[in-house]
């Protein structure tokens, strides 16, 4: 609840219609609870997601639609339901940290990887709030950041995302090389690519993903609509590359926003000036000021930041080491962390809002050592393996609601 001196924001105040402004420093109570609600749904994709190269569903959610938010403990799950699953797939060969393929050759799909989801407000909670809130939520990176040295930062003209009849109408000036926006190779590919021998990836994920939602805003039309993008890492690219791609060709009269969490950068001046041209689109980038990926490619190479920042500082918490480790810097549950008790560059550490602590070392171990925590305590019960009848243990395969179907 906001108190005398905090007005309630409006949605339209969170979603980033006044550009966040007295919002940030103080963080606003409920755009603190909003930025957490996105770093859950981000969380869901890392907490979910198969990574055991052992097991033949290795680049697979381990669990369905129906059941996702369950099985990782998603606060008000109940409030949401996820209407798809979003997969991706590239065109040349990329770090296991993007795409993670199984070792078993009865692999379910050598091609594609799970990569994310739609999902939204259910009826009874939309009818509540007065609006349907659809969320497009991207999975970041599995493996540690050495990534950074193995893809190059190489840029390639994003013409493929751009609509041309807006091009027309604003009119081009006599040097091409300025006006066409570039983005990060890597993070294009994976957005535009399909394969025709995948049946998860057919379609690229920027194909899955305009599909749905052309049909969602449709559908939803007459129910106050409002789309956000959210991503962490990896995933944050994803979430600032697709809700761009999103104002520029199907969605000019709902609001868009992108909540992301340590944003590598996504393209050049061009790209970040034709994204600013959307005025239905706000993008909040919430990083950690010691994290090196949002520094990644790197202006040498060309690359601007997109966006109003919100910058946090791990090391105002008291309960997290003075780590070295760049991973910890980075991590997701770290940052969630300092910003449920974030109060300013110059304000006290002090936690706004209940959260648990041990979820800071569900991936790691950036908790202090006193606090009793074990370090990346999130794991499948047995990785995966159960017991025959005959005292062999086999791993398991999916219960029937989590059996991974093509999406239709």
């Amino acid at each position: 609840m906001a108190t005398a001196h905090e007005a309630e924001p409006s949605w339209e105040d969170l979603i980033g219609s006044n550009n966040w402004e007295s919002l940030l420093d103080p963080l606003n109570l409920s755009l603190r609870k909003l930025l957490l609600r996105c770093g859950d749904f981000c969380q869901a994709t890392y907490d979910c997601f198969n990574n055991d190269q052992n097991s033949k569903y290795c680049g697979t959610s381990r669990y369905g639609k129906a059941t996702l938010f369950e099985k990782v403990m998603l606060e008000s799950a109940s409030d949401y339901v996820i209407t798809s699953f979003l997969y991706a797939t590239a065109r040349v060969s990329l770090p296991e940290a993007f795409l993670l393929h199984s070792r078993s050759r009865e692999c379910w799909d050598r091609e594609s990887n799970w990569i994310g989801y739609i999902a939204m407000t259910t009826n009874e909670r939309s009818k509540a709030l007065g609006r349907r809130e659809i969320y497009v939520v991207w999975r970041g990176t599995q493996r540690d950041y050495e990534w950074v040295n193995v893809v190059k930062g190489n840029s390639e003209p994003a013409e493929c995302l751009l609509n041309q009849t807006y091009e027309d109408s604003e009119g081009k000036s006599n040097d091409e090389s300025e006006q066409t926006p570039h983005v990060m190779f890597g993070w294009l590919t994976l957005y535009t690519s399909d394969n025709p021998n995948s049946i998860f990836a057919k379609q690229s994920a920027r194909k899955q993903l305009l599909r749905k939602i052309i049909e969602l805003k449709e559908k939803y039309k007459h129910e106050n609509p409002t789309i956000i993008f959210t991503g962490h890492s990896l995933g944050a690219s994803l979430a600032v590359l697709s809700a761009f791609d999103t104002v520029e060709n199907i969605v000019h009269d709902i609001p868009v926003t992108a909540f992301v969490f340590g944003c590598p950068q996504v393209g050049d001046k061009a790209f970040n000036e034709r994204l600013k041209k959307h005025s239905n689109l706000k993008i909040l980038h919430t990083k950690n000021t010691i994290d090196i990926i949002p520094r990644y490619p790197g202006e040498l190479l060309g690359y601007v930041n997109a966006g109003i920042e919100l910058v946090i500082d791990s090391r105002k918490s008291p309960s997290l080491k003075e780590s070295n480790n760049t991973g910890d810097w980075h991590n997701l549950q770290g940052m969630l962390h300092v910003v449920a008790g974030w109060n300013g560059k110059e304000g006290e550490f002090e936690l706004k809002v209940k959260r648990s602590l041990a979820l800071v070392n569900k991936s790691c171990a950036f908790l202090k050592d006193e606090l009793m925590v074990p370090g990346s305590w999130w794991v499948e019960k047995n990785k995966g393996l159960v017991k025959t009848e005959d005292g062999e243990w086999i791993m398991a395969s999916p219960v029937d609601e989590d059996l991974i179907v093509p999406e239709t």
